[in-house]
């Protein structure tokens, strides 16, 4: 496929994840006031949208609570810089097994499982513009640990989310996520409209060499619209490969930590180095309310 360079770019800043970061980086966020913050600055700095999970405020670990989401985004939302909100629903499909003798039974203290309306609780409450979608089952970096999305899963939270009005971010880790976020379109499970986030580099995932990128990239129809990252080091060097290839740029210290070789990074830092590499490259860095246009998204109040 020929590229086809994107002149109207949006830059989503994941602000924190769910990931071990929070005691490597005194800049990752943790607590609701924290990343709510942090989401600000990124706003600030040129995030058209801010994608986030929520942690305990004192260890940093990650959290499901419905309150800790809800104060992330009353507080974004109070802001005085207008940003579109993306929070995470890739939460509560963690199994962790034993050993590989005895994987039976689960690693009770670090599996976290939750069925399809306890996942979408927090959406449903909060009603953010948009929240993700982790379109398929994967082996997930650390040993003995899956992130777990059946079939039915994914046709159940779909489903919810395109009811509340949330436009589902498909999170597509490989091809085939790719493939069968696809058949929930062909079902009407989502809208033909669909947004997907291509995140490379992810053990055990896709990884993040350009012809892989280009095979995820070939296998998005032209109807749906497409960002991408890479973890690490290379996050920079793939904001720059989205945008010669059509698609949307992802930063933020979920991915990475680095602004710089021994220069640890704040989010605003890695979306103002964003917003340059795009503009550099003769791109227009676009806004939240552009996106909303170009996605058909409604922001609302929350219930």
């Amino acid at each position: 496929m020929p590229l086809a360079m994107n002149r109207e770019v949006f830059i989503t800043c994941a602000v924190t994840g769910s990931g071990s970061s929070q005691d490597r980086s005194p800049h990752v966020p943790r607590s609701p006031k924290q990343i709510a913050d942090s989401a600000i600055d990124a706003a600030k700095a040129g995030a058209a949208i801010v994608h986030c999970h929520v942690r305990d405020p004192e260890t940093g670990k990650p959290r499901r609570d419905v309150q800790l989401y809800r104060e992330v985004t009353e507080r974004i939302r109070a802001a005085d810089v207008d940003v579109v909100l993306n929070l995470t629903a890739g939460m509560g499909g963690d199994m962790v097994f034993g050993s590989p003798e005895n994987p039976l039974p689960l690693n009770e203290k670090a599996t976290d499982m939750g069925g399809a309306s306890n996942r979408v609780a927090h959406v449903r409450q909060c009603l953010p513009e948009i929240c993700t979608l982790d379109c398929g089952t994967m082996n997930f970096a650390e040993a003995d640990y899956v992130m777990t999305n059946t079939p039915g899963m994914l046709r159940a939270m779909g489903g919810m989310m395109t009811a509340l009005g949330v436009k589902p971010e498909i999170e597509a880790f490989d091809t085939g996520h790719l493939w069968f976020a696809k058949q929930l379109v062909e079902e009407k499970v989502l809208d033909p409209d669909a947004l997907v986030q291509l995140c490379m580099g992810v053990p055990w995932g896709a990884p993040d060499d350009l012809n892989t990128f280009m095979a995820m990239v070939n296998n998005v129809p032209s109807s749906w619209t497409w960002s991408a990252f890479s973890i690490g080091r290379n996050q920079m060097a793939y904001a720059a490969a989205a945008v010669l290839a059509g698609g949307n740029v992802r930063v933020g210290l979920e991915d990475n930590l680095w602004l710089d070789k021994g220069v640890l990074a704040t989010n605003a830092q890695l979306v103002e180095r964003a917003v340059s590499i795009v503009s550099n490259m003769g791109a227009r860095v676009i806004g939240p309310e552009e996106v909303r246009k170009k996605l058909n998204l409604t922001k609302r109040a929350p219930l």
